[in-house]
């Protein structure tokens, strides 16, 4: 299985330190050699950084740690390959526009046997994961030919997803860098940040970071995570088919199915 990194955040805030942890994850304390992914949104616009190696030992990862970018909004991943060939184009996040916005989508799981209908979104790789992705994509813009609001498309997100656990696991991190959508049908961890802020350590590396110097009173960031990136906080762990939607490091939706 791959693992999954999510940040919503009410102030663009570096990821660094959570995807530090991640990447260690990528190949030296875990078996996610597979690739890595981290996408982050910088209003309308959205950094994409991909590579085909372990994030443990990957050039462009160790750039991207030693140069913060600060987003709202961002996706990552870990991958350890069970549908196609370990390249650049079965590496998560993935990413396409629609409705004038760019959607990002990475996967943990694997969907056994699924085969849906060409539309007009198509995979460029070989995975199941970017088919479900463009197979979401096209359930959405049949049902809404024009932009909608989160509260609108809320129904149709949940029950295409819900629809994809019969084909086997699907914990998923999406988003249209206005609000950010995870749901579990097997694992996922959240932990939400606010002033009073304190220290964490990560589990994977020899790494603290105090936020209290690092943030305002007034921040308010959530990480969602496939297991807890730290082991001095609480992380609040999701049931099998539940689903929440973020926007500014605050839920603003939630439910299970």
């Amino acid at each position: 299985m791959c693992e999954l990194l999510g940040m919503s955040a009410n102030v663009p805030t570096d990821i660094t330190f959570s995807l530090t942890g991640l990447m260690q994850r990528g190949g030296r304390t875990g078996p996610h050699r597979d690739g890595w992914g981290v996408a982050l949104y910088e209003g309308r616009g959205i950094h994409l950084f991909k590579d085909s190696m372990p994030g443990a030992d990957s050039e462009v990862a160790r750039m991207i740690q030693g140069y913060p970018l600060k987003s709202c909004i961002v996706i990552a991943h870990i991958r350890h390959a069970n549908v196609g060939s370990v390249n650049l184009a079965n590496t998560h996040p993935f990413i396409r526009e629609m409705g004038g916005r760019y959607w990002c989508f990475a996967h943990n799981g694997q969907l056994k046997d699924f085969a849906p209908e060409p539309g007009l979104f198509r995979p460029v790789g070989e995975t199941d994961s970017e088919a479900a992705f463009c197979h979401l994509l096209n359930q959405v813009r049949c049902e809404f030919p024009e932009s909608v609001e989160i509260e609108a498309l809320l129904p149709t997100l949940v029950s295409v997803c819900d629809g994809y656990r019969q084909f086997g696991v699907f914990n998923t991190l999406l988003s249209n860098g206005e609000w950010l959508f995870t749901f579990c049908s097997s694992k996922l961890a959240h932990i939400t940040r606010r002033a009073p802020f304190g220290p964490a350590h990560l589990k994977d590396a020899e790494v603290t970071v105090d936020f209290k110097a690092e943030t305002t009173p007034d921040d308010v960031v959530t990480i969602i995570a496939t297991e807890p990136l730290t082991e001095n906080e609480t992380w609040t762990l999701y049931e099998p088919g539940e689903w929440k939607v973020w926007r500014d490091g605050e839920i603003i939706m939630q439910g299970r199915v």
